[in-house]
């Protein structure tokens, strides 16, 4: 019984569960939309997808406060959407644009 009890304080709520699942569908969507616009050309430079990586990013993300500092060089797209980063303004960094993250400097 102890190990039960154990086991459902460890479980998310139904609304954090879920809500990681959406953090890893907005990733997911994000990067099909990205292999979309760099296979047009609209995105220029390299890609590196993170398709298949989604509950990393996510996963990582929960272990951490919002003090704690994220480096990624390599596949961080979805490290940046799972920190909060808007699709958006991370969009916009891929396309060059000054409204970016990096004011379109870091590009993907």
């Amino acid at each position: 019984m102890h190990a039960e009890k154990a086991a459902e304080q460890q479980m998310p709520s139904r609304d954090h569960a879920l809500g990681l699942l959406r953090q890893m569908m907005l990733i997911r969507r994000f990067e099909e939309k990205a292999a979309e616009l760099y296979q047009v050309g609209k995105i220029r430079g390299f890609l590196h997808l993170y398709i298949g990586e989604e509950a990393v990013g996510v996963g990582a993300m929960q272990a951490l406060g919002p003090e704690d500092a994220i480096v990624a060089t390599y596949r961080d797209h979805g490290h940046a959407l799972a920190r909060g980063i808007p699709a958006g303004t991370l969009m916009a960094e891929m396309f060059g644009k000054a409204s970016g993250c990096s004011r379109g400097r870091g590009g993907s």
